[in-house]
């Protein structure tokens, strides 16, 4: 078993979700690493994908908190928050319009929109941001960020020229996009789309197919669906709907890439670009990561697996700390973990394991600790 200096550790987890933020699971490691080995040097380095706790964890490293006033999914008002610094921000998508964003919970698959994101993009630019980090994930919607586009100043026609509301269904009736009121920020801004789905925007990999059953549709709203975003594909640029992301949360990523030139990347790798991951690496000795479930879901570009390719090119040994674990050891080691360490070989109740993640985090980090620190 490897071994190596107690002074160099870097704890980068994403959040257990449904039990902890990734804040606090790096918190709960450190406070068991620490009783086992109090003269490390342990550094916090919370991360996410994009998805939800992607604004939580630049907070945690420093960034500062902006604060607003925005429409949810439904119109309902919320209060929105997004990460800046200098003028670069970290927008949250699922945290101002996505399913945890719901009144009660409630889906409204053909009403919902993208509206309130942006709102929280004008505010931005507003406020002088000009290179915005959009994370794109747990959206409640599939409008193909018209919304999104209406709050920033485009009028969506009919064919009588009538402007159009919020919402998805509606844009079966698209027939003009009117870009002349842009917000003239978008200009002189950069859009980087935080993304780990490679869906376009039609068909059967499609934002609809995959993604709407999701947010409530049955197959008849579905069908209303699919065909509203082929219309608004047709009118808002035809040539983006098949790029890889177009599809992601519920269409936002066509919408952004067709009007506000967006490009799209990796969540895991623009968020440990943003937090300077490779920077840290080049005095650590070892690097913790994890999430709540690494499954093979995970092999395909989640947190843990991104930050383990970045430490491991860097030769820097790394763990995995999870809930749970649906992967056999020699995936878990084809995927370049030193080893993994499961809070449900502790606490087999899943109810109990959730609810007491914490205290197992400590109890695991104590165990890092003596078993890999000197």
């Amino acid at each position: 078993m490897t071994q190596v200096s107690a002074a160099r550790v870097i704890l980068a987890p994403d959040k257990f979700k449904g039990s902890l933020s990734a804040p606090q699971v790096a918190a709960a490691l450190a406070a068991g690493l620490t009783r086992s080995a109090p003269d490390a040097d342990i550094r916090l380095v919370p991360v996410a994908d994009g998805g939800d706790g992607t604004v939580e964890a630049f907070v945690a490293a420093g960034w500062t908190r902006a604060q607003l006033t925005a429409p949810g999914p439904t119109g309902v008002p919320r209060r929105a928050t997004y990460a800046r610094h200098g003028t670069r921000a970290v927008i949250e998508l699922a945290a101002v319009v996505g399913l945890s964003a719901l009144p009660e919970g409630r889906l409204d698959p053909l009403g919902a929109s993208t509206y309130g994101l942006g709102v929280v993009l004008a505010h931005a630019m507003d406020h002088g941001v000009t290179d915005i980090v959009l994370g794109l994930g747990g959206s409640a919607s599939t409008d193909g960020g018209a919304g999104m586009l209406q709050a920033l100043g485009a009028r969506i026609l009919d064919a009588g020229g009538r402007e159009l509301p919020t919402g998805g269904a509606v844009l079966a009736r698209a027939a003009e996009l009117d870009r002349s009121a842009l917000h003239p920020g978008i200009a002189a801004t950069t859009f980087t789309l935080a993304c780990d789905v490679d869906n376009p925007l039609l068909g059967p990999h499609g934002a609809v197919a995959v993604y709407a059953p999701q947010k409530g549709a049955g197959p008849a709203e579905s069908d209303v669906l699919e065909s509203a975003l082929a219309t608004w594909a047709s009118v808002a640029g035809p040539e983006f709907a098949g790029h890889p992301g177009a599809g992601a949360a519920g269409g936002t990523g066509f919408g952004a890439l067709a009007v506000l030139g967006a490009r799209v990347r990796s969540g895991i790798e623009v968020v440990l670009e943003l937090l300077e991951f490779r920077d840290l690496l080049a005095t650590a000795g070892l690097v913790v990561t994890g999430e709540g479930s690494l499954d093979r879901q995970s092999l395909h570009g989640k947190a843990p697996v991104g930050v383990c390719a970045v430490a491991r090119e860097a030769g820097v040994p790394v763990l995995a700390v999870v809930g749970r674990t649906l992967l056999e050891p020699d995936e878990i080691r084809a995927a370049g973990f030193a080893d993994c360490y499961a809070l449900s070989d502790l606490e087999p109740d899943p109810a109990r394991c959730m609810n007491d993640a914490a205290s197992l985090l400590e109890r695991v980090g104590a165990r890092i600790a003596a078993e890999r620190l000197t």
